[in-house]
């Protein structure tokens, strides 16, 4: 416990709280519309649970809207609905015309499609305004003058090199570089195509790529970087590197003589002199110079080195393909690139289903989408990741299991098709067992991000 950074876990778990009210807030009013368009009385209008008690709650006309205490999720009670409430005294009376189920399927169906609906259209509207404010930026991979820059070992085990130019992975070209972890991941039991010192090589992927990854229990997600040459970019004036004369923007080319065209050989010169002076020799605008610094005992002399994009792109290590988008031309794109998150999700859903794969080992709960978010409240990342949990809920709420939105849209549509209503008691077991169904994940996944239950021992 002492050794969490709580400011850093603060500020997660602020982000992690906004987003997810604002999902919830915006799914179930898209329950709440459609069901006071079609003449339903709303008994509750929820954020979060509230049993036994709410933290504030207060009614206007026939609906008490509230907060509950319970940050799970949140929830409409229509009268005349099996739902988590369970309350079943009131299904056994008459039917009310303002009851859910007095209702024709077809209306019935649209309050249930409803929360989903909003929740697609939240990350559509989220991904526009994102393109109009911001714009996108990427990285064509064929633009990294060096190659890849091997940041994680099982990388390296797996066969890749640093300098190694990726032209494709299972056979389909991957465009840009901000595409390659996720084109890499997903492409676990197939092959990467790669250019090493001129020749083509390839590389074979382990099914259970995702499931080492997270047997290894890596606090990083990174696996490769642009390779560049060793360019001090910070480099603090209370450091030994800047009274030595190390600035902004020097490029190392030699410790103690030795070349270091990259970090690798860089970082193996001056492990060899863990405590001593060495002799740099560097360049400064096209001059060359050398410089005498002291190298701590745990290898460092005291300046972090460049990874700023926008300063590899000035320097020509890279390239930055930057769009901007007007207000009106943002939604077609911000559409498609919700299309293309939700494809992607879909994906890792199948993943996480195919024991092969062992993504299952990495699934997780409220923990594993907090530490999604950055140490310091950034409005673009947080907007951003909050349009991506906007279709996730979407796409796992529509899934057909009793208790969720789909399962209730299954009974309807099976209703719509045979003509036959499915009995008040069916509807009320299904929705226990999809209760407990969606309980016990719940209780899994937040269980495997804290005591990875899913990996093996």
């Amino acid at each position: 416990m002492l050794a969490i950074d709580w400011a850093n876990a603060g500020v997660k778990a602020a982000q992690l709280i906004l987003s997810l009210s604002l999902i919830v807030i915006v799914h179930e009013f898209g329950h709440f519309l459609p069901a006071k368009f079609f003449k339903c009385r709303v008994e509750k209008f929820y954020l979060f649970f509230d049993p036994w008690f709410s933290l504030v709650k207060k009614k206007i006309g026939d609906t008490v809207y509230g907060i509950g205490w319970l940050p799970l999720g949140g929830y409409v009670k229509i009268s005349g609905m099996v739902d988590e409430s369970m309350d079943k005294e009131q299904m056994n009376q008459p039917p009310q015309p303002w009851e859910f189920r007095s209702k024709p399927a077809w209306q019935r169906l649209i309050i249930m499609l409803g929360g989903v609906t909003m929740n697609v259209l939240l990350a559509f509207f989220i991904y526009a305004m994102i393109l109009y404010t911001w714009g996108q930026k990427k990285v064509p991979l064929g633009s990294l003058a060096y190659g890849v820059s091997v940041q994680d070992s099982l990388m390296y085990n797996i066969g890749f090199r640093n300098g190694d130019k990726i032209l494709s992975v299972n056979g389909k070209e991957v465009a840009y570089f901000d595409d390659l972890p996720e084109k890499i991941l997903m492409g676990g039991g197939g092959t990467v195509d790669v250019i090493r010192d001129g020749v083509h090589q390839t590389i074979d992927l382990p099914t259970a790529l995702i499931g080492k990854l997270v047997e290894r229990k890596k606090n990083s997600s990174v696996l490769f970087l642009p390779r560049v040459p060793v360019i001090a970019d910070l480099v603090p004036d209370t450091s030994k590197a800047y009274k030595a004369g190390l600035r902004h923007l020097d490029l190392i080319t030699a410790v103690e003589g030795i070349a270091t065209p990259f970090y690798e050989e860089y970082k193996k010169a001056i492990d060899a002199h863990k405590g001593q002076q060495v002799t740099l020799t560097i360049e400064r605008k096209g001059v060359v110079d050398t410089l005498h610094a002291y190298v701590s005992t745990d290898g460092t002399l005291g300046f972090y080195r460049l990874f700023d994009p926008e300063t590899m792109d000035s320097l020509g290590f890279i390239r930055i393909e930057k769009t901007q988008y007007g207000f009106f031309a943002s939604f077609p794109a911000g559409t498609q690139l919700a299309v293309d998150k939700l494809r992607s999700y879909i994906g890792q859903f199948k993943k996480i289903l195919s024991p092969k794969t062992e993504a299952y080992k990495g699934v997780g709960g409220f923990k594993a989408m907090g530490s999604i978010f950055p140490p310091m409240w950034d409005w673009q990342s947080f907007w951003t990741i909050t349009a991506f949990f906007s279709i996730a809920l979407a796409f796992m709420n529509i899934l057909p299991i009793p208790a969720l939105d789909g399962g209730h849209v299954l009974f309807t549509v099976l209703e719509m098709i045979t003509g036959r209503k499915p009995s008040q008691k069916l509807l009320e077991y299904a929705q226990v067992v999809g209760m407990v169904i969606l309980l016990a994940l719940m209780i899994y996944v937040n269980g495997n991000d804290w005591f990875g239950w899913g990996k093996t021992r």
